[in-house]
C-alpha cells in the first residue's frame, strides 16, 4: 500500500528525523404561519464532512449519521481538503497518477488543486499548481486559498473568485500542513524537512522561519495569534510556541503525531497520532495550550492521520490510514464511532 503522506514522513525522517396575497395583513399572519415553519423545514441544510483518499476518492459524508452519501473518484491521489469558509466549495489537493512514480522530476505532471460544490459534488475547476500539493486552506475572509508545494519548497497563493495563482512564496524545505491566522494575515507552514515553520504575511507575502523542532508535520494557531501549535512527529511531541517571545515547549504525546487542530474555543490541541505503516499508532491526544499539559488520550483506529473538530466543539473526527476508518469522538463522553471510508484517508474537514 502506498501513502504519500508516509512517503513524506518516512524520508525526512530518514534525514533528521474543513460547503403576495390580497387581503388584511392580520389574515396574512394567520394563514402563513404554516407556511412560514415549513419552509423553515425545507431550507434545513445537512451538513457533511469529507475525507481525501490517497486510493484516489473523497468521501462524502452525512454528519446526521455518518453514512457515506458520495464516493467522488479522483484521478491520483487525493492528499488533503478543506471547506471554504461558507462551506459551498471543498477544494482538495491531487497529485497526477504521472507524478506519483520514481521517474525524475522533469518527468513528474504539476499538482492539482480540484474544487467542488459542497452540495451537488459538481467539478468547479481544476487549477495547476507544483510538484506534490500537500495540504490546501482558505484564509478566513475567503480571498485566497493556499496550497504547499511539497517537492518546490513553495506556497501557491490562489485568488479564490477566479481560481488563479497569484503567487508562488518560497518556504523552508519540505512544506506541508499548515493553518492561517483568524484575521487571514499570517500562515503558517509547518516544513517538514527542517525544523522550523515559514511564517508567510498575505499582505506583504513575505516569509520569516521559526524554530521548532524535529520533522514538523502541520501547525494550528490560537484566534487571538498569540500560540502556534505543532506536531513534530520524529520527536513524538506538540510544540506549543508563544508567537511573540518565540519560546517553545515541548509536550509528549503519542508516537508519531501528524495533524493537530485546535478546537473553537483555543483550549485544547487535538493530535493525531499517526507512527508509521511498520509500526503504526492508533491515538488521539488532548493538550491543554494554558497549562501545556496533556489532559486526555483516546484510542483511534491504526494510523490516526488527519484531524478536525466540530463548530460547536462537540464531536473530533480523526482519519485512521491504515485502516481506511475514520473515529468520531464525542468530546463529552469519549465514545469512539468508527466508519469505513475511501482507501488511506489522509485529511479531514467538516461542516460547520
Amino acid at each position: 500500500m502506498s501513502s504519500l503522506s508516509v512517503k513524506m514522513i518516512s524520508i525526512f525522517a530518514s534525514i533528521g528525523i474543513v460547503l403576495a396575497g390580497c387581503g388584511s395583513d392580520a389574515a396574512t399572519k394567520v394563514e402563513n404561519k404554516p407556511a412560514v415553519k415549513a419552509a423553515k423545514k425545507e431550507q434545513t441544510i445537512e451538513k457533511y464532512y469529507f475525507t481525501a483518499n490517497e486510493g484516489g476518492t473523497i468521501s462524502k459524508i452525512s454528519v446526521k449519521d455518518n453514512k457515506i452519501t458520495e464516493t467522488i473518484q479522483a484521478d491520483g491521489v487525493v492528499h488533503n481538503i478543506q471547506l471554504s469558509p461558507d462551506g459551498k466549495v471543498v477544494a482538495a489537493t491531487l497529485v497526477p497518477e504521472t507524478g506519483h512514480g520514481h521517474g525524475g522530476h522533469g518527468e513528474e505532471a504539476a499538482g492539482k488543486v480540484l474544487f467542488y460544490d459542497a452540495f451537488t459534488n459538481d467539478l468547479l475547476k481544476e487549477v495547476e499548481v507544483g510538484n506534490h500539493p500537500a495540504h490546501v486552506v482558505y484564509t478566513g475572509e475567503g480571498k485566497y486559498v493556499l496550497v504547499t508545494n511539497n517537492e518546490d519548497d513553495t506556497v501557491s497563493v490562489i485568488e479564490a473568485k477566479t481560481y488563479e495563482v497569484v503567487k508562488t512564496i518560497p518556504t523552508g524545505n519540505g512544506p506541508h500542513g499548515f493553518r492561517v491566522s483568524a484575521d487571514s494575515k499570517i500562515a503558517y507552514i509547518a516544513n517538514m524537512g527542517e525544523d522550523t515553520v515559514s511564517a508567510i504575511n498575505l499582505e506583504t507575502f513575505k516569509e520569516e522561519r521559526i524554530k521548532t523542532g524535529n520533522t514538523p508535520v502541520t501547525t494550528g494557531v490560537t484566534k487571538d495569534g498569540k500560540t502556534l501549535a505543532v506536531t513534530l512527529f520524529s520527536e513524538n511531541a506538540l510544540a506549543v510556541v508563544d508567537l511573540e517571545t518565540k519560546q517553545v515547549v515541548k509536550v509528549e504525546v503519542g508516537t508519531g503525531p501528524a495533524q493537530v487542530y485546535i478546537g473553537p474555543d483555543d483550549k485544547y490541541a487535538y493530535v493525531a497520532n499517526q507512527g508509521t505503516e511498520e509500526s503504526p499508532s492508533n491515538s488521539m491526544t488532548i493538550v491543554d495550550l494554558e497549562t501545556k499539559a496533556v489532559v486526555d488520550e483516546i484510542k483511534t483506529g491504526n494510523g490516526a492521520h488527519g484531524v478536525t473538530v466540530s463548530g460547536d466543539g462537540k464531536f473530533a473526527y480523526v482519519t485512521n490510514m491504515f485502516d481506511n476508518t475514520v473515529s468520531i469522538i464525542d468530546l463529552d463522553s469519549k465514545t469512539v464511532e468508527t466508519i469505513g471510508v475511501g482507501e488511506i484517508p489522509n485529511g479531514i474537514t467538516v461542516m460547520d
